[in-house]
């Protein structure tokens, strides 16, 4: 097994607690800082956009009962120099970075390419830029940068056609990376078909949408004009190390995966509540798929986020686990769900060190890359490093024994 450690910088109350922006930074600075020295690989760390908290008085607000921020990274490649800067080992993912919102893919394609160029210019760094990429959080976040319906058939369309628009922005920002020329005109058009749709009642009201916009019966395939039009272009700076950059696709569309991996390796970001039967799937399908130049497909390359709740009393771990998946649940429902917040706690590590080496040689495949969760609703910073600390020199070495025993 490989470790790494997941940080949210989520702003918002835990336990009655709530540090200011300027604390909560600085325990971000001295928690990865604890996690270099302790020999964690990376530091996967949240991306989030805009207010949350104003956006509650707007309609409809996606998460009208979570009081703060969810999050108060918004830019990877600013945080990611301050860490290179300040450790020694450890490096850095966005988990994840949307690619359209702030200018796009080819302002997101850009970007990586100043930072990489940067990074590198260093002959002797040999630390990865992990770059997790998605489409965002929410919609709300893409609505400001003007990634919305543009007529009552994109409407109708729209919770089909919004990840078509993300397929889109890949194709662009991968094949950017490359060192691509790129113009609108050479992207794969974005077509819907009924199978794009979850009933036939929403296929047809895009069909009917269709005749009332442009005057004539919908076909079978509609071909939806492009979002991102640009004549053709080529990012700046073009001569950087392309081996300090990892890419992981933030998505489980099995046709988006594949397509991405025409390009280049695009491994696969996960979370801790997806089904396993989807895991294993996505394991056998990038086992054909992944991009030759990545070399064979490990499991390591699809890391899997999980909560740590991590204390000498076991009793403790569980209490603390309990309260902090119930307050989550209610600011993100309103309401305490006991079903969801047992099944979260099922899918964390939560117990003694004896017990959390139980349940991941249970529940992880010897090969997997774990994505540690140890600031989960928790502004206690002594504490948290401290669970880094256990996990490192408590839990881990059983844990790679026991990998070891089974390769």
């Amino acid at each position: 097994m490989r470790f790494d450690v997941f940080f949210s910088l989520t702003h918002a109350p835990a336990g009655g607690v709530l540090p200011s922006e300027g604390e909560m930074i600085r325990n971000f600075f001295a928690q990865v800082e604890a996690a270099d020295r302790l020999g964690f690989e990376c530091a996967w760390i949240a991306e989030s956009h805009l207010s949350t908290q104003v956006q509650k008085g707007n309609p409809n607000p996606v998460v009208p009962h979570f009081e703060g921020e969810i999050g108060i990274n918004v830019d990877v490649f600013q945080l990611a120099h301050q860490v290179f800067s300040r450790t020694s080992n450890i490096e850095v993912g966005s988990a994840v970075m949307n690619i359209l919102c702030n200018g796009g893919p080819v302002a997101a394609a850009e970007r990586v390419a100043a930072f990489c160029a940067l990074h590198g210019a260093n002959p002797e760094e040999a630390r990865q830029l992990h770059i997790g990429f998605s489409a965002g959080r929410f919609d709300f976040m893409n609505r400001a940068y003007g990634i919305v319906p543009r007529n009552a058939v994109e409407e109708a369309a729209w919770p089909a056609l919004k990840g078509k628009v993300f397929g889109e922005a890949c194709n662009i920002f991968l094949r950017l990376l490359k060192g691509e020329t790129v113009g609108s005109e050479s992207v794969p058009a974005t077509t819907l078909t009924r199978g794009d749709f979850r009933s036939e009642e929403d296929w047809e009201c895009v069909r009917t949408n269709w005749l009332e916009t442009y005057g004539q019966e919908a076909p079978e395939v509609l071909e939806i004009e492009p979002r991102f039009i640009f004549e053709p272009l080529k990012i700046i700076p073009q001569d950087w190390r392309r081996e300090l950059l990892d890419l992981v696709v933030g998505s489980h569309d099995p046709n988006l995966q594949e397509a991405l991996n025409q390009h280049l390796p695009v491994k696969v970001f996960n979370l801790s509540i997806t089904d396993p039967e989807l895991i294993e799937d996505t394991h056998a399908r990038m086992e054909q798929s992944f991009h030759d130049d990545g070399g064979a497909w490990e499991r390591g390359f699809m890391p899997r986020t999980t909560m740590v709740f991590l204390d000498p009393d076991g009793e403790a771990a569980r209490a603390r686990a309990q309260m902090a998946l119930g307050e989550y649940w209610k600011a993100l429902e309103g309401t305490l769900d006991v079903a969801k917040v047992e099944k979260a706690a099922g899918n964390a590590l939560v117990g003694t060190p004896a017990e959390v080496i139980q349940q991941a040689t249970q529940r992880f495949h010897p090969d997997e890359r774990l994505m540690l969760w140890f600031d989960f609703q928790d502004h206690d910073c002594e504490r948290v490093i401290r669970g880094l600390k256990t996990f490192q020199e408590e839990v881990a070495p059983a844990l790679k024994r026991a990998s070891q025993a089974n390769a």
